[in-house]
């Protein structure tokens, strides 16, 4: 079965090393750049507290959490030692500068479901 994608806006919409907050399927999620202009999808809930990761710091490929200053790495949605723990991902592609994100496939601790 074939993923269904919905654009959720382009990449300028998105602040370089910052975020910006969806909701897909009453689901937040944040959408994150990089200074390289990666973009990445997870569940807007820190694996630690619950904290908004929306509202962190981007760092290369990782995002503080802005309550206990957890890193969780972008790609994986893996907190960065010591700590543990993850944020699930959510399947995100660029095409032509826009930002899809798949409605359904969200991974647990960076694993497609």
């Amino acid at each position: 079965m074939t993923a269904a994608w919905i654009e959720i806006g382009r990449i300028e919409d998105v602040p370089q090393r910052g975020a910006r907050r969806v909701r897909m399927s009453g689901v937040p999620v944040a959408v994150f750049r990089t200074v390289d202009d990666e973009i990445f999808a997870l569940v807007d809930r820190c694996p630690h507290r619950g904290g908004p990761l929306s509202e962190g710091i981007v760092s290369d490929r990782s995002v503080t959490c802005p309550l206990h200053n957890w890193m969780i790495d972008l790609a994986s949605g893996r907190a960065c030692e010591p700590d543990v723990g993850c944020a699930p991902t959510v399947p995100v592609r660029v095409v032509e500068g826009r930002i899809l994100l798949a409605l359904e496939g969200t991974g647990a601790c960076g694993e497609a479901a």
